[in-house]
């Protein structure tokens, strides 16, 4: 387990040195997200985001911000999720002072100057555009809104149209200031660390006083039973349809995430994978198919998302089914499950190469959950799990009658587009 360190205003942070790379990642992340707003800032958080790179008291304007990073060829950007906001800076290790005061001076210091916040309206207007355009990003969204429908889970990260435009510069500045607090963020370094990383941490992120009053979000209440599958569409004609089925999970704390992961895995996490060699490459029914399974503190989401033809559209969903049925009802092999395992542990093997995924594994466990584990420590978890984990967590999961569907292609109603699908009993 390895313990986080404390500035002395309690800001939590991690330096993850390690060898073969010139490069330090500076990672800043912080615990609110979409879930955490309430109406009157629908879209805040990633309002927010965008707003830290426009401009500070010492770093007036966005090309202020860019070229100082730009002139060391760095590589920066940030995040919103539903649940967290990200920042990073990847940059020569050699100028670590500077992607910390840097990040420090727009988490802390911008100005959200009423111009440029207007100006901003318009560019994330027209980023909901391209999400909402894009079949293969937007049936993810689709799919959550079906999930967790009466949630704030199942709102969109970016908000709409109507709330960017009506949001007060008031509002949000205030939501910042509640949640952007020494309690609610982690900062990790990884990569080439130099040596006074601590007092260029302790002079800058460690000097913030402000104390805030975050909101914690409703729990989600749960998924009922029922014969028809909860269905968010969007009508397009398009003839390769995106489809999502979606599934709840536990929370990312819980012991079966292990066993969840791996079922997925061998579902759809791999070109030999079982959704992949039966739908694609047997009957040649779509492009991509996969299994995924995330999760939130509460609640998770074990998906299996396809692009599909929609003229053989019956078969795909039939054998898709048919391939999660099998595996609820037959569980998996001993072969199948040392193959995930092995495929696990070399995916995170090669992702820990490079420094910032280094500092977002840390970081998101740190900021979410009660220990971090080291990557050995986390796979020995994974390690552990069992055949008959894995067909305990498929017969949990995979309930057909708590099944949500999200798709986009010429469908006018829900039922032109659950017609394709067999009969739950």
């Amino acid at each position: 387990m390895i313990q986080p360190k404390k500035l002395s205003n309690g800001m939590r942070y991690h330096l993850v040195p390690f060898d073969g790379t010139q490069a330090v990642t500076v990672l800043v992340l912080t615990k609110v997200g979409s879930r955490q707003e309430p109406d009157s800032v629908w879209g805040g958080s990633h309002f927010i985001e965008h707003l830290m790179f426009k401009g500070t008291e010492r770093r007036p304007n966005t090309i202020d911000i860019s070229k100082t990073l730009d002139r060391y060829g760095a590589q920066y950007n940030a995040y919103t999720g539903k649940d967290l906001t990200g920042y990073y800076v990847k940059i020569d290790g050699e100028r670590t002072g500077l992607a910390i005061d840097l990040l420090h001076d727009m988490l802390f210091h911008s100005h959200f100057d009423p111009v440029e916040l207007d100006r901003e309206r318009g560019v994330i207007i027209e980023e909901i555009k391209m999400y909402e355009e894009n079949p293969i990003m937007h049936v993810e969204d689709l799919l959550e809104q079906a999930m967790f429908q009466g949630s704030t889970l199942g709102r969109e990260i970016a908000g709409t149209p109507e709330m960017m435009r009506s949001m007060k510069r008031e509002d949000l500045i205030r939501y910042r200031d509640a949640h952007y607090v020494p309690s609610e963020m982690v900062v990790v370094l990884a990569g080439k660390i130099p040596e006074n990383a601590k007092e260029l941490l302790e002079q800058t992120f460690g000097t913030v006083e402000r104390d805030g009053a975050p909101v914690e979000p409703v729990p989600f209440v749960g998924t009922e039973e029922r014969n028809v599958p909860r269905v968010k569409r969007q009508n397009k004609p398009l003839e390769q349809i995106q489809i999502a089925l979606g599934f709840p999970t536990v929370g990312r704390a819980h012991k079966d995430s292990p066993a969840i992961e791996i079922l997925a895995n061998i579902l759809g996490g791999a070109m030999s994978s079982r959704l992949f060699i039966e739908v694609r490459e047997r009957r040649g029914l779509c492009y991509t198919v996969r299994a995924d399974a995330d999760a939130y503190d509460d609640v998770g989401a074990f998906v299996v998302r396809a692009g599909l033809d929609e003229a053989r559209l019956d078969e795909a969903m039939k054998t898709i089914l048919d391939e999660l049925t099998k595996i609820k009802t037959e569980g998996v092999t001993d072969e199948e499950l040392q193959y995930a395992k092995d495929n696990i542990d070399g995916s995170l093997k090669l992702q820990l190469e490079n420094s910032s995924k280094q500092a977002e594994f840390i970081g998101r466990q740190e900021l979410f959950l009660s220990r971090v584990k080291t990557p050995e420590e986390w796979m020995e978890d994974t390690q552990r799990v069992t055949k008959e984990d894995v067909l305990r967590v498929a017969e949990e999961i995979l309930n057909f009658k708590k099944m949500s569907v999200s798709a986009i292609g010429p469908y006018e109603t829900d039922e032109s587009l659950l017609a394709h699908f067999p009969v739950i009993e």
